[in-house]
C-alpha cells in the first residue's frame, strides 16, 4: 500500500520523559517508548503505566502520536499480563503498540479490537509476503528489516497491504532482528527478551568484526520520500535527550525541505553520536568491512559536550465562562492545535478540543461583587498544568452584584483544566476522527482456547553440509535409521543423486528471502519438489505462503521463535503442524507447549547479511572459518544463501544422557542440527545419543529454570 500522504511520518525514540520532550521539540510526528515490561530495551529507564498516561496526554497536546513497544517474545505465564497490559495501553489512549509475537497479536486483535498494531522489525519482514502475513493478523503497519535495500523497500511498499516503516538512523544489529541467540545462549541474557548483552561489540580473533557503525540514511531522504514508506524511524531509546533532539530536528528539516543532508548536517550527526562514522550499506547494497566501527573516546567526548536539558513551553488555550444568578457557574476551555501527520488525507489535522464543566451557583453579593478582571485573573492561573490561559483569551458572561468564593472559582478552573487534559487520553485518530485501519475482513484463527499439542515421536535433522548427509545415507544406514526426517539447504537439494534425494525429502528454506530474491527461491523450490522434496523447513513468516503456493508441507523451524502455546496454535491452524520450539525455552515450558526441541547440535547464534568469511578469512576458508573470543571459545561460521553467514555456538547442545528427564517433560519429538561436523563425527554423535552416553566435548543443556 503506497503511502497516501505527501511526507512520511517522522518517528523518534524516547527512553524517559526528558527524551520524550526532546523528541516533541525536535519536530517528531510520533514517538515510541517502552513500558517497564515486554519491551526490547529492558535496560532503558522506560515508563511506568501512570507515566505513560502522562506521556500520552503530553504528546497529544502537541499533535504527536505515541506508540508503545510490546515487542519481546512472550512466555505462556506472561500472556495474561501482556494482554491486560495491552488493554491498559488502549484505555490510556496510546496510538499503537509495536508487537512481535504472532500469538499475542492475534489475541490483542480479538480482545482489544480498537488498539492499532504495528509489527516489530523483530518479526523479520523482508518481502511483501511477510508484510501481508502481519497484515492478515491485524497489523496496520510493519517495520521492515533494516537489511532491506532501497529497491526492496520500494517494491514492498508498492505492493504490500500494510503501511511500511523503515529505520533511517541509529544503531545496527549485525544479526538479522529476531534471529540472534548469541547473548542468550552464551551469556544468559536474551536479546529476544530485551536483555541483549551486545556480544557483537566484543573482540573476536583480536579484532571487532561484528561491531557495526550506526545507520544513517540522511543522504537518501528524497529516495525514501519517493519510495512510498509511511514512517521513518530513528533508533535510540537508550540514548540521551540531546541525541534525540539533535537527530530528530535534522531529519525534520530534511523532510520539510524535501532534500538530502548537506555536509554540515552530516557532520553534526557525527558529533551527536558516532561509531567512527555512519553506514548506508544495507540500503545501497555496499555491504563490506567499511560498515564496521567502534565508538572511540573522542566520539564520546564530543557527544558529552552537546548535552543540554529540554522543556516544553505551555500550550495556549482559550476560555468562555458564565457566572449568572440562579445557574451553576460554567467554564469552557478549548484548544486548537495541529497534528503533524495524518495517514488518511496527507493534510495537517486540526485538534479542536473543548470541555465544559459546572460549579457552584453564585449568590447575591453583600459587598465586593465579582468583576471581570478579578475573575479573569483567577481563571488564568493554570499553575503546574501544561496550559497557558491569558486573561485576554477569556470571554466572561457575568451578572452584576453576584459573588462566588475564591475556592469555588479555583475548583471550577481546576476541574476544567483536568477535564481538558483528560480529553487527550484518546488516540489522535479518535480525537480527529481519522481512523483509517483497513484490515482484512477475515478474522485470524481463534487461538483463545490454545492447549498443548504434542507432536509425534521421532527425530528430525538438518545437515548444513549436504555432502555429509549423503555420505551418512550411503555408508552408515544404521545411524540414519534414527532420523525420521532429514533437511538439507534448498539450493543443494536438486544436485544430489536421486537415491539420496528420495531418502532425504526435506529442504531448508533460506531464513531470509529479500523481495528481490523471491522469484529465484520459488523457482528453486519448484525444482526441488519436482526432484522429490516433500517438506520444507520454514523459518520466517513469509515462508508459509511460499510453501502453500508451492504445494509442499511446511515444518516450523526454531527461527519462528515459538515461545508460547498461543503462537504454536496459530501456526498449527495455518498448516504448520510440526514445529521446532524456540531454543530459549526451558523444559517445563516445552512440556506446556508441545513440539520439537533441539537436543543435539550447535545452535545457530546469528544470521548475518554480510559474508564475514569472505571479509575476514577469504573464500578458501569457506566451511572452515571460526571466530575466536577472548576466552578461546570458537564459533564456526558457514555460508548461507546468498553469501549471508550463520555463526554457530561454540558448545554443542546435548541431551542424549538425559532421556529420563526428557520423557518426564513429555518431550517426544526432537531435532538434531549438524553444522561443521564431519561424517565420522556425526556418526559418533548419533550413536552416543542413541545409547544415552555422556559427551566428552564441551556441551550445553536445555534448562529447567
Amino acid at each position: 500500500m503506497k503511502r497516501r500522504q505527501a511526507l512520511p511520518e517522522l518517528l523518534a525514540p524516547a527512553g524517559n520523559m526528558e527524551c520524550l520532550i526532546a523528541a516533541i521539540l525536535g519536530g517528531a510526528d510520533a514517538v515510541y517508548v517502552g513500558g517497564v515490561r515486554f519491551g526490547a530495551r529492558a535496560f532503558a529507564k522506560n515508563f511506568e503505566l501512570c507515566e505513560l498516561g502522562d506521556a500520552v496526554r503530553l504528546c497529544h497536546l502537541w499533535g504527536v502520536r505515541l506508540y508503545v513497544t510490546l515487542n519481546t517474545l512472550i512466555f505462556d505465564k506472561e500472556i495474561d499480563d501482556a494482554l491486560s497490559y495491552a488493554k491498559d495501553l488502549h484505555a490510556i489512549g496510546v496510538d499503537a503498540v509495536i508487537v512481535t509475537d504472532p500469538g499475542l497479536i492475534s489475541l490483542i486483535r480479538k480482545e482489544v479490537p480498537g488498539l492499532e498494531l504495528h509489527a516489530s522489525t523483530q518479526m523479520g519482514v523482508h518481502n511483501r509476503e511477510g508484510a501481508d502475513f502481519a497484515y492478515s493478523l491485524g497489523c496496520k503497519r510493519v517495520v521492515l528489516a533494516r537489511e532491506c535495500s532501497d529497491k526492496d523497500i520500494a517494491a514492498i511498499t508498492a505492493s504490500a497491504h500494510p503501511e511500511c516503516e523503515v529505520f533511517v538512523h541509529g544503531a545496527l544489529c549485525v544479526c538479522h532482528s529476531g534471529q540472534c541467540l548469541f547473548s542468550s545462549m552464551v551469556g544468559g541474557r536474551s536479546g529476544n527478551r530485551g536483555e541483549c548483552a551486545q556480544p557483537c561489540r566484543l573482540p573476536y580473533n583480536g579484532k571487532h568484526p561484528l561491531s557495526l557503525k550506526d545507520l544513517s540514511l540522511s543522504k537518501h531522504i528524497n529516495e525514501l520520500i519517493d519510495s512510498g514508506v509511511s514512517s521513518l524511524k530513528i533508533e535510540g531509546r537508550m540514548k540521551s535527550p540531546s541525541y534525540v533532539y539533535e537527530v530528530t530536528s535534522i531529519y525534520r528539516r530534511l523532510l520539510d525541505e524535501r532534500r538530502n543532508s548537506d555536509k554540515g548536517e552530516e557532520r553534526r550527526l557525527l558529533e551527536v553520536f558516532s561509531r567512527g562514522g555512519f553506514t548506508d550499506g544495507y540500503f545501497t547494497r555496499h555491504i563490506s568491512s567499511p560498515m564496521t566501527g567502534m565508538r572511540s573516546e573522542e566520539d564520546k567526548r564530543i557527544s558529552r559536550e552537546l548535552e543540554e536539558s529540554y522543556s516544553l513551553p505551555k500550550v495556549r488555550i482559550s476560555a468562555k465562562a458564565s457566572f449568572l444568578i440562579g445557574e451553576p457557574a460554567r467554564l469552557s476551555l478549548s484548544m486548537n492545535a495541529t497534528s503533524r501527520w495524518d495517514s488518511r488525507t496527507g493534510e495537517p489535522v486540526s485538534l479542536n478540543v473543548a470541555v465544559t464543566v459546572e460549579g457552584a451557583v453564585p449568590s447575591e453579593a453583600i459587598n465586593s461583587p465579582l468583576d471581570r478582571s478579578t475573575l479573569a485573573a483567577r481563571l488564568s492561573k493554570m499553575g503546574n498544568t501544561p496550559f497557558e490561559l491569558p486573561a485576554e483569551a477569556i470571554d466572561i458572561e457575568l451578572d452584576e452584584g453576584i459573588n462566588l468564593p475564591p475556592s469555588a472559582i479555583n475548583a471550577l478552573r481546576r476541574n476544567a483544566s483536568d477535564a481538558l487534559l483528560e480529553s487527550f487520553s484518546r488516540p489522535v485518530s479518535v480525537i480527529c476522527d481519522t481512523d483509517d485501519r483497513d484490515l482484512p475482513k477475515k478474522e485470524p484463527p481463534d487461538i483463545t482456547r490454545a492447549s498443548a499439542s504434542v507432536d509425534p515421536v521421532g527425530v528430525s535433522a538438518i545437515f548444513f553440509k549436504p555432502e555429509v548427509a549423503q555420505a551418512l545415507l550411503l555408508k552408515h544406514p544404521d545411524a540414519c535409521r534414527e532420523l525420521d526426517r532429514i533437511f538439507v539447504p534448498l539450493f543443494s537439494y536438486s544436485a544430489l543423486p536421486k537415491q539420496t534425494r528420495e531418502s532425504i525429502g526435506g529442504v531448508y528454506l533460506p531464513p531470509v528471502i529479500a523481495e528481490s530474491e523471491w522469484d529465484e527461491v520459488r523457482r528453486e523450490l519448484d525444482a526441488a519438489i519436482a526432484s522429490g522434496a516433500r517438506y520444507a523447513l520454514i523459518g520466517n513468516i513469509s515462508h508459509i505462503a511460499l510453501a502453500e503456493s508451492a504445494g509442499i508441507m511446511p515444518v516450523g523451524d526454531f527461527r519462528l521463535n515459538i515461545a508460547n502455546k498461543y503462537t504454536a496454535s496459530l501456526y498449527r491452524a495455518l498448516g504448520v503442524t510440526d514445529i521446532i520450539l524456540s531454543p530459549e525455552l526451558t523444559l517445563p515450558q516445552v512440556r506446556d507447549i508441545g513440539g520439537r526441541v533441539i537436543t543435539l547440535g550447535r545452535i545457530p547464534l546469528m544470521l548475518t547479511e554480510r559474508c564475514f568469511v569472505r571479509e575476514n578469512f577469504g573464500c578458501d576458508a569457506c566451511g572452515k572459518a571460526v571466530f575466536r573470543d577472548r576466552r578461546g571459545a570458537e564459533f564456526p561460521i558457514l555460508r548461507e544463501y546468498d553469501h549471508r553467514n550463520i555463526i554457530f555456538n561454540s558448545a554443542v547442545t546435548y541431551m542424549g544422557d538425559r532421556g529420563e528427564e526428557l520423557r518426564a517433560m513429555r518431550v517426544c519429538a526432537v531435532h538434531y542440527v549438524f553444522s561443521t561436523e564431519t561424517e565420522d563425527e556425526c556418526v559418533r554423535l548419533i550413536n552416543s545419543y542413541k545409547n544415552g552416553r555422556q559427551l566428552a566435548v564441551p556441551h550445553r543443556r536445555i534448562g529447567k529454570r
